[in-house]
């Protein structure tokens, strides 16, 4: 609007208002005298002087545009008169980042070079502005809270990839992630930040001074007479590392916490804040204010019930402010300081948002008289300051000023057009909107007001045998339980307040979800769709730069709210379709996953690339989905595109998925454009509909339009009728039912896709601060108890146990009152119910997929990735605060998990090597604990038989450790000595498992599980092996097989480590070797625990020699165990040596797991069996050269031959005496022999006994054995081994060796030794009797 000699010009927009005064009933146009009263009352003077109304000129809207002018105009300082305290600065306004000279290292800075981003080691850059007198500040936003130092510098300071600010002689700065100040040298100083946080850099250059201040706290001063003088002049500066980042506030917004007599570096927008503010109280008159056109009066009214009713005299006189008005509200220090206050005040009263419908009629009001591009900056602005404003708050105790911010964004989002618009380009193309979702962690407690929330801290102080905590302790004392119930009132106080910023939190989601808004044209939630699957693609992505990526905190956040507000909006409408599932009921359906509706970026299927699985299952798709692949758009895959994925990288998948290739626009708050190439598979492929009618040679073709993810409408989403848009394709197996809005199945699926992304991750790091709360726990009570221990005469001793009593219970206040957020906002039953939710909708769409049998391979793989790991973080990460017995349905939940772990760990379909093996992993983590081992037991018989016929195939080419140790835990419980839960040796140690991977870090956790053993998947493992002969054999000898490797290289490493052990300079054993060794020995045992496993209960496959390789089956174990036996049992051996350097890494190795596991095998085949097979066992045994009575006689302690040095006697000092347990190492102070009767608490009273008989009846037959046995000649032992007599002949050649020999050979190979001949067959071999 303009105004020219005192004529109004409606401009901005083209308003035909009438202007007949004498209708003023009909028209709203007001009387001369009336409009007068009415325009000088809401354009008052400034300055009231002693003029009466009577006296006042008549004012009209002719003369309003001069008059607006004038008062704007009054107050306004010239050039000239500028603030003289300005003076001291040099430098251009506005103060930005030095993006072209000012910077060292790799930085990413965004557009209004006030963000940066550290991309290299140590990274520093400086502002374009310096000062060197006065006094200045300038505000940093911390968005992460790492390595940073934030201070000042001068031009002269040189900064490298080693120093930054700080470092250098005329630099200073703070550093709030190692809490300490830097000027060359370093001292502590300060409190330490977290990301939220803003730090307040000040500089005195009148009294040299340099202080920092930490929301809004002074955290004193750091730097006194700091170099000053002709010359020198301080630029505000930072040094970063990677990924770090920040944004800074020089002065171009209002500073959040000023301080009086420090000036900004960039000077405040004076002028126009002053018209900005007077512009905003006319308005604030007008909305007041009512024209009562009949009694000719004006009326003061409650402004919060305006109501824009289109009266002329309003909106003309709207007009005119808005017009000075509008082009202010583009600039954000005015958004921010004026705008959002004045909104942020109608909302001040409290009650609903919808309690306040101002601030729709203001938005109506600012779309009618402001021009679009107008109100587009206006509200962009307006949403940037309110997400920096919740962003940047401190935590209160009532979470005031997030609510308050909230408040204002539900409000704002509830007017339709500006949703529509912020959706459309600003919430996720501008911001990181999902920081609305997120609370963040208070870091400061005592700040954060959470003492006076929680008065009472608790923590555990009752801990069972193996260090966990009691969940109901039985000897908890009354003051302990009030202190527990006090804490447990203070948690659910926060709780309560947390929740309020929830439920607000999921209204504005619900707003964005909004499908019923399509009078003004695409619905809201079509919009968020586009967006959020976009947002997904970014994150989705490791080729892009990895500061795009939305920080893990933030998306466990957004994925709970999101899962609340789509069961909502699921649940709605289900409600008005009674047909439809309700959301308990939800799941993806699998034709999403095949039709080219819904865009993955690249990411790995279950059957491999999809450009692959559409070539070869083109046919199934026709006949099973009536989906019709085009030839030519196969073909336009070409085989370069293949080699360039492979070229760059896309193998390397994070959690099992594949990296992105979608060209991305970059997010705007980066400064460099995201890396990647355009998807040339999903969103090219054509994709047509069949009708099912037709006969398939020759069907109807339907085009499917490939848009770009952001194009797409709601009919692309929702399809015209009930069988098409995202559900095209449905296959035959899938139930012809509605299921719910099809959008919010896509929402579903990224909800999906976001949890394995990072929520997951971010979930286990968070449990540390339970794990810290129990590690202090534990020392505070052990402190405890050494203070009642201790002699009074050792006061020294006393107070410092005191001082340590004392930091410990300071550390718990602490901790514990932090863990009570973290609960509340992490790991709280309904967090929990949600992961479960996740869960259910992962098996179901599983379970959906798999019955479509080969179009199971275009599954995602992630959909198994979340499957398993929400259930590991259900089990390992919400108790014991939460139970999941507690959860409904949980037993049901536990049988479908394990059907799917049993039938899909080997399924043929899935081909990726990454999620085998987490499906192995999670398998073998399943079977240790008691209740999901009866869920496997509970599935069909048919199932569990296939899952151990696939567990029992040969090791060969596989991942055999993991199959191995599944078997393992089915037998644990049932072999020979073979109950404990931890090794004796190791009973007092703590397991390191916090930083594995969560699938690693449950198998290490369930190795610690009381033993559980399944005696039904025993049953199905002894029918198998004893009804498939040939599988039988094979898997024994794999498993023999890779025992010898195991322990081979395990005796192998020790060599290695006892010599570097002997050398006599100091050495350092690599961690990781030893950790591999480890590994050897822990495989080695695991192995022998198989064997013992099947000699128990299938004891024929070595025994009945009528089974094809039975022998050899028990000449190859007997073999072996002789083998380990002698390097174990041998005095003063290898082993013993490496055992006693208790090395870190191996405290594992050790006497007792490995002999215990060999002796169970050699009572099950000497003792167990029936005569003939016994014989046959000990005939074998003792044929073995390596066989020496002597180790049997080690295991119980007895001394043997002392006439050789294979005496199992050997000195005290050689033994390991961490072997014996803790009541035997007691009663002598020397070592002492291993010997089984030292480990009451492990070895029963029946199997000692077994043992005694089996050294008397090994005894007896090697004495026998030795009397019956006639010398052998040279020429009758076996060419081959040279050990064993000549037992067989070959046919056709007549070669001749033992049967061992020959039958291992005739295991890999069928030519002679010999002459190569192929061998048709062996005979049994008999020395003629005339032979001597």
């Amino acid at each position: 609007m303009s105004t020219k000699g005192g004529l109004t010009a409606l401009t901005r927009r083209n308003y035909r208002l009438a202007s007949d005064m004498d209708k003023p009933r009909s028209t709203g146009i007001v009387n001369e005298k009336l409009l007068s009263d009415y325009l000088h009352h809401v354009f008052p003077p400034s300055t009231q002087g002693p003029t009466v109304a009577s006296l006042r000129k008549p004012l009209g809207f002719q003369d309003l545009g001069s008059h607006l002018e004038r008062l704007l105009s009054e107050g306004e300082t010239s050039e000239d008169s500028r603030d003289p305290s300005a003076e001291g600065r040099l430098g251009p306004q506005p103060v930005v980042l030095d993006h072209t000279s000012g910077f060292e290292g790799l930085l990413f800075v965004d557009d209004d070079l006030l963000g940066v981003i550290g991309h290299s080691n140590f990274s520093s850059i400086r502002a374009t502005t310096c000062v060197y007198k006065g006094k200045w500040t300038y505000e940093v936003l911390i968005s992460s809270q790492g390595l940073m130092q934030i201070g000042w510098c001068t031009l002269s300071c040189r900064f490298n990839q080693e120093e930054g600010v700080g470092d250098t002689p005329d630099s200073y700065a703070y550093d709030g992630n190692r809490v300490r100040k830097w000027n060359v040298t370093t001292t502590n100083y300060g409190k330490s930040w977290a990301a939220g946080d803003i730090v307040s850099c000040l500089i005195d250059l009148d009294e040299g001074t340099i202080t920092f201040c930490l929301n809004g706290q002074s955290l004193g001063t750091a730097f006194n007479n700091i170099k000053m003088g002709p010359g020198v002049a301080y630029f505000p500066a930072i040094s970063l590392s990677f990924k770090e980042s920040v944004a800074f506030n020089f002065g171009s917004r209002p500073l959040r916490y000023p301080v009086e007599g420090y000036l900004p570096l960039q000077d405040p927008p004076t002028a126009d804040l002053l018209k900005a503010h007077r512009l905003l109280s006319h308005i604030k008159n007008v909305l007041s204010t009512s024209i009562n056109v009949q009694e000719e009066k004006l009326l003061e009214k409650d402004s919060s019930v305006w109501r824009l009713h289109g009266e002329p005299t309003v909106l003309i006189t709207l007009a005119h402010i808005f017009n000075h008005f509008a082009p202010l509200m583009c600039k954000v220090y005015l958004v921010e300081d004026v705008l959002m206050n004045f909104l942020l005040g109608i909302l001040e009263g409290g009650g609903s948002v919808d309690e306040h419908p101002l601030i729709q009629q203001l938005l109506d009001l600012f779309w009618l008289l402001m021009e679009d591009h107008e109100v587009n900056e206006c509200l962009k602005q307006l949403m940037m300051s309110l997400l920096r404003a919740y962003r940047f708050s401190p935590i209160i105790p009532d979470l005031g000023f997030q609510i308050h911010y909230l408040r204002l964004t539900t409000a704002i989002l509830r007017h339709e057009k500006s949703r529509k618009y912020l959706l459309n380009s600003v919430l996720f193309d501008v911001l990181r909107s999902v920081v609305f979702f997120y609370i963040k962690t208070p870091l400061r407690v005592k700040e954060a007001g959470l003492e006076e929330l929680i008065p009472t801290t608790w923590w555990p102080t009752h801990f069972d045998k193996e260090g966990k905590d009691e969940r109901d302790p039985k000897d908890e004392s009354s003051d302990e339980r009030l202190r527990r119930r006090a804490y447990e009132r203070g948690c659910q106080r926060l709780k309560k307040r947390i929740e309020v910023v929830e439920d607000l939190q999921v209204q504005i989601l619900k707003l964005l979800l909004n499908n019923k808004d399509k009078a003004t044209g695409e619905a809201s939630r079509y919009i968020f769709l586009n967006k959020f699957r976009k947002f997904l693609q970014e994150n989705a992505s490791n080729r892009g730069h990895p500061t795009a990526l939305c920080p893990p905190e933030y998306m466990v956040c957004f994925l709970h709210r999101l899962i609340t507000a789509v069961r909502s909006c699921w649940d709605e409408g289900s409600r008005t379709s009674p047909s439809s599932l309700s959301s308990e009921e939800a799941y993806v359906p699998p034709q999403l996953f095949y039709n080219g509706k819904v865009d993955y970026f690249d990411l790995q299927r279950l059957g491999g690339l999809l450009s692959h699985l559409k070539k070869t299952l083109k046919d199934d798709l026709a006949s099973k989905a009536n989906i019709i692949i085009d030839p030519a758009e196969i073909q336009a895959t070409s085989m370069e595109d293949l080699d360039e994925d492979e070229e760059s990288g896309a193998a390397q998948r994070p959690f099992g998925a594949a990296a992105m290739g979608g060209a991305l626009a970059r997010p705007s708050w980066l400064s460099s454009p995201t890396l990647g190439r355009a998807n040339r598979f999903l969103s090219t492929a054509a994709v047509s509909l069949m009708t099912p009618r037709r006969p398939l040679s020759q069907p109807e073709k339907v085009k499917v339009r490939t848009l770009a993810v952001e194009q797409r409408t709601e009919e692309d989403i929702e399809g015209s009728h009930g069988k098409d848009g995202l559900l095209l394709g449905r296959p035959q197996e899938e139930p012809d039912q509605p299921i719910t809005d099809k959008s919010l199945l896509e929402i579903i699926d990224g909800i999906v896709m976001m949890y394995n992304l990072s929520v997951h991750q971010q979930l286990g790091k968070m449990v540390v601060v339970a794990d810290e709360v129990h590690e202090y726990a534990v020392a505070l009570k052990d402190t405890e108890e050494k203070i009642a221990r201790c002699p009074a005469r050792r006061a020294d001793i006393l107070e410092e146990l005191q001082k340590s009593q004392k930091v410990f219970a300071e550390k718990l206040n602490h901790l514990s009152r932090r863990l009570a957020w973290i609960n509340a906002t992490i790991y709280s039953k309904e967090k929990m119910l949600d992961v479960y939710w996740l869960l259910c909708v992962c098996i179901r769409t599983i379970e959906h997929a798999d019955n479509t049998g080969c179009l199971f391979a275009f599954t995602p793989e992630f959909y198994l990735n979340v499957a398993m790991n929400a259930y590991s973080a259900l089990k390992n990460y919400f108790s014991p605060a939460n139970s999941m017995e507690e959860l409904p349905g949980y037993e049901e939940m536990l049988t479908q998990l394990a059907a799917i772990f049993a039938k899909h760990f080997a399924d043929p379909r899935i081909v990726g090597t990454d999620i085998k093996d987490s499906l192995m992993q999670a398998l073998a983590s399943y079977v240790c604990y008691p209740q999901s081992l009866r869920a496997v037991e509970r599935i069909p018989e048919e199932q569990r038989v296939a899952m151990m016929r696939n567990l029992l195939a040969p090791y060969e080419q596989r991942p055999w450790a993991q199959t191995n140790w599944i078997l393992v835990r089915l037998w644990r419980g049932c072999g020979f000595g073979y109950r404990y839960t931890r090794l004796p040796h190791l009973l007092k140690t703590k397991p390191e498992d916090a930083n594995l991977p969560s699938l690693q870090r449950d198998l290490s956790i369930a190795s610690f599980q009381k033993p559980c053993p399944s005696s039904l998947l025993q049953k199905h493992m002894a029918e198998l092996l004893s009804m498939d002969k040939d599988m039988a054999a094979s898997f024994l000898n794999s498993v023999l097989n890779q025992l010898n490797w195991a322990f081979s290289e395990f005796i192998g490493m020790i060599q290695e480590i006892q010599q570097a052990a002997e050398r006599p300079e100091r050495n350092y054993v690599d961690t990781r070797q030893l950790k591999v060794c480890a590994t050897c020995f822990d495989l080695s045992v695991s192995l022998l625990r198989v064997l013992e496993m099947t000699a128990t209960l299938v004891p024929e496959i070595f025994l009945d020699w009528s089974r094809p390789s039975a022998e050899l089956l028990l000449r190859r174990l007997a073999q072996l165990l002789n083998q380990v036996l002698n390097r174990v049992t041998a005095e003063k051996n290898l082993f013993d040596r490496v055992v006693n350097l208790r090395l870190p890494g191996l405290e594992s190795v050790d006497h007792y797991p490995i002999l215990v596991a060999v002796t169970g095998i050699l009572v099950r085949i000497l003792v167990d069996g029936d005569k003939q097979g016994t014989s046959r066992a000990a005939a074998v045994l003792l044929s073995d050269p390596c066989f020496q009575l002597h180790s049997i006689q080690h295991l119980l302690g007895e001394p043997g031959d002392s006439s050789g040095s294979s005496a199992a006697c050997r000195p005290a000092a050689a033994s390991s005496g961490s072997s014996v347990s803790p009541s035997a190492a007691g009663n002598s102070s020397e070592r002492k022999h291993f010997s089984l009767h030292a480990y009451t608490d492990y070895i029963s009273q029946e199997e000692k006994q077994k043992v005694e008989l089996m050294l008397e009846f090994l005894t007896e037959e090697s004495k026998q054995a030795a009397a019956s046995t006639a010398p052998t000649s040279e020429e009758d032992l076996c060419p081959i081994c040279y050990a064993h007599s000549i037992s067989a002949v070959f046919r056709p050649c007549s070669h001749k060796s033992c049967k061992a020999c020959i039958n291992q050979h005739l295991m890999n190979n069928k030519d002679c030794f010999f002459c190569k001949a192929t061998i048709t067959g062996v005979e049994d071999y008999s020395k003629p009797s005339f032979s001597s």
